[in-house]
């Protein structure tokens, strides 16, 4: 795993390098392929060596043929592995400027806020590698990004105790590649992240991402992508919105994020823009996102919103199915192509849009449960009993490749 910041001023920031299998290979691959001559920052979260697997080869090249790295960030804990004495040596070859990165140490960056959480001091655990991993919260404008490394639950805790509502970020990094031990409900509810990337192979001999994780981001209504199946996943933010892209289109819904076809690591495809989340750390709510999957003009992009939801019928539900209905409207500037698209509630019920329907900007359509003539502004689920709940139910909406756009809940 390995994570690659720019700034907005193109300071550089490098965090971990990947699995000591591949020695650095893909990670200095992309990082040709982006033509990062230069790494300003170059963060250790911890010495695991499927967190450090290239960071030797990340030196020698960046000393030897690039223009260099200003400053490693290391926790300070070292293990018994080739692969860690190899990093130590090219830092030393090379002197490199190495800094031992407790909780609250510096790391400027210009343009963006950058928070060191942890490790703390004392260390946690008995000096364990993985709960004494460097945590890092990167603010840029209205939007924030935590990085917990491969944490679990006592650093995660220490976090909670320590941090609680300052910890809100609008993307999660998952910690411990999706291990059952990392990314507890404690922290979720904390951060209260918008969307989470999980970084694991699709055959981890560990299983990762595990069931326990993917279920508490689904019971939190939280989007998952997964770089086994989305393969590199770029976050570009404005400082209002995050722009989520990816190599593939791929299910976001965590409990069907295994069902999308893998991606080879190292994979050359170029990443499209499959979602737009709105900033604002403050915010608790799940914000519709803007899709791949309308049609586009020079300049604008079409945005799928929910606009009402009537779950409760006048008079009995089931008599009358026409009155239990959902509202979406295109709020961007360009028309959508609904054709294919599936609705589902949190029961997987599920409505696929005829081919042909189009949403024009700023239009609204209504889907009824029941049964009816499709017009431009009407659709018909032709279900034979009530689909939304009355008491709080989910709005999903993907587009016919499986990529998520909208998740609402309401009560």
């Amino acid at each position: 795993m390995s994570t690659l910041i720019v700034g907005p001023t193109n300071e550089t920031m490098l965090i971990d390098s990947g699995d000591f299998r591949t020695d650095g290979e893909y990670v200095l691959q992309y990082l040709k392929r982006h033509n990062i001559s230069r790494l300003d920052h170059f963060v250790v979260t911890h010495a695991d060596a499927d967190h450090i697997g290239g960071n030797a080869a990340v030196i020698d090249y960046y000393e030897t043929e690039a223009d260099g790295i200003g400053a490693i960030y290391d926790p300070g804990i070292a293990a018994s592995t080739q692969t860690y004495e190899a990093y130590l040596d090219a830092v030393e070859q090379h002197n490199v400027t190495l800094y031992e990165t407790r909780a609250g140490d510096p790391l400027p960056f210009e343009g963006v806020s950058v928070d060191v959480l942890g490790p703390p001091e004392p260390y946690l655990d008995n000096r364990d590698r993985n709960e004494n991993s460097i945590v890092l919260a990167l603010t840029f404008g209205e939007t924030r990004f935590l990085f917990t490394g491969d944490a679990e639950a006592d650093q995660e805790q220490y976090l909670v105790d320590t941090y609680n509502a300052t910890l809100r970020a609008t993307i999660l990094k998952a910690g411990h590649h999706g291990s059952r031990s990392s990314t507890g409900g404690a922290l979720l509810d904390a951060v209260g992240p918008k969307a989470v990337v999980i970084s694991s192979a699709n055959d981890s001999q560990y299983g990762h991402p595990h069931e326990e994780v993917l279920q508490r981001l689904a019971d939190r209504s939280i989007p998952a992508y997964w770089t086994a199946t989305h393969g590199n996943i770029v976050l570009a933010s404005d400082g209002q919105q995050v722009t989520v892209e990816t190599q593939q289109a791929a299910r976001t819904d965590p409990l069907s994020i295994r069902d999308g076809t893998p991606i080879e690591p190292g994979a050359t495809d170029p990443v499209a823009p499959r979602a737009t989340i709105n900033g604002s750390s403050n915010s608790t709510q799940q914000t519709p996102v803007v899709t791949d999957g309308g049609t586009e003009t020079v300049g604008g992009t079409g945005t799928l919103v929910l606009e009402d939801v009537n779950a409760d019928a006048a008079g009995d539900d089931r008599a009358n199915l026409n009155d239990e209905y959902v509202v979406f409207r295109n709020a961007g500037d360009a028309s959508l192509d609904l054709s294919g698209w599936a609705i589902a509630d949190a029961a997987d019920h599920t409505y696929t849009v005829p081919d042909g329907v189009t949403l024009a900007a700023n239009a609204s359509v209504t889907l009824h449960t029941g049964s009816g003539t499709d017009t431009d502004s009407d659709l018909y689920w032709g279900a034979g009993s009530p689909i939304w709940n009355n008491g709080g139910d989910t709005v999903i909406v993907t587009t016919a490749d499986g990529d998520e756009v909208l998740r609402e809940s309401y009560s």
